[in-house]
């Protein structure tokens, strides 16, 4: 689910070793974010394709190569603010707060030592290690204008964040077309940079949106840095309480309707989709540094 991903295309791992290594170094950012939620007492679940590998395959999605997690809005601030405390020192929490030019608006544990960088992130100053995408689940308005307003803002500001942090966001196109939006891009860059807008500015207005609804006595909550979020949203009780399922050997949480909600998102989602929708983040640059 990382942002800037969406269309991307498949792309084969030329060596499957190498995929599998590269799985099985992420392993060791999952234990680490269980471990830290258990320590915390917060609950979290495998979502969107990590969702999907846990019931079809107990593990990885064959051509998978990153891991997705969700919490609820209280819970990953509190993961933010206490989750340094406890974790291990080969691991840190990267946002816009802690990391120049950070392109996503939610969180990445990262495994320091490491490099894990897809093309749509090759000029981006920020530099992926291998790790794991930590999405906030937000409230969404039952008021028609505000849940407009948390729809489109989130949907420009996150556009903006990633224009900020790099001036060339993948494009699942070519010719002229291409080269005019590339163009626009270079520019917004440019522009945002010498007007000295910030990442962390840009991530505060983005939130700004995303928490319209914080204080609503609601129960539908969503993703809002997914381009579509109220496909990607969910009652309470569609989410909790989390149920156990294998994960390429650990034991990680799903949401309690896990059926309900992957065939609401993905449709029939026990299915093998053919090769043109697969998606991964296939890297130009793999470092497993001591892994």
């Amino acid at each position: 689910m990382t942002y800037g991903a969406c269309g991307m295309p498949f792309k084969e791992y030329e060596n499957p070793e190498e995929l599998k290594h590269l799985q099985n170094v992420t392993k060791i950012a999952i234990e680490e974010f269980i471990r830290v939620c258990d320590e915390l007492k917060i609950d979290y679940f495998a979502y969107a394709g990590t969702a999907i590998g846990a019931v079809r395959h107990h593990g990885f999605i064959p051509w998978d190569d990153d891991v997705d997690v969700a919490l609820l809005r209280k819970d990953y601030e509190k993961f933010l603010h206490d989750g340094p405390k406890v974790l291990r020192n080969s691991f840190r929490i990267d946002n816009s707060k802690n990391q120049k030019n950070y392109p996503s608006p939610f969180s990445y544990l990262a495994l320091k030592g490491t490099r894990n960088i897809p093309e749509f992130f090759e000029s981006c100053e920020w530099k992926r290690t291998i790790g794991i995408d930590v999405f906030p689940l937000d409230k969404v308005s039952r008021h028609r204008i505000r849940r407009f307003h948390q729809i489109k803002g989130t949907f420009f500001w996150a556009r903006i964040g990633f224009l900020r942090a790099t001036p060339e966001p993948y494009i699942a196109f070519d010719g002229i077309k291409r080269s005019i939006i590339l163009f626009v891009c270079h520019l917004a860059h440019s522009l945002l940079s010498i007007f000295r807008i910030s990442p962390e500015w840009i991530q505060r207005q983005w939130e700004r949106c995303a928490r319209l609804a914080e204080h609503e006595d609601v129960d539908l909550v969503a993703d809002f840095s997914d381009k579509n979020p109220i496909k990607w949203s969910a009652s309470i009780g569609e989410l909790f309480p989390t149920v156990e399922s294998q994960f390429e050997g650990i034991c990680v949480k799903l949401p309690q309707k896990w059926n309900t909600l992957l065939t609401r998102q993905y449709g029939e989602y026990m299915k093998y989709p053919p090769v043109e929708q697969r998606k991964n983040h296939y890297p130009i640059e793999l470092d497993f540094g001591i892994y």
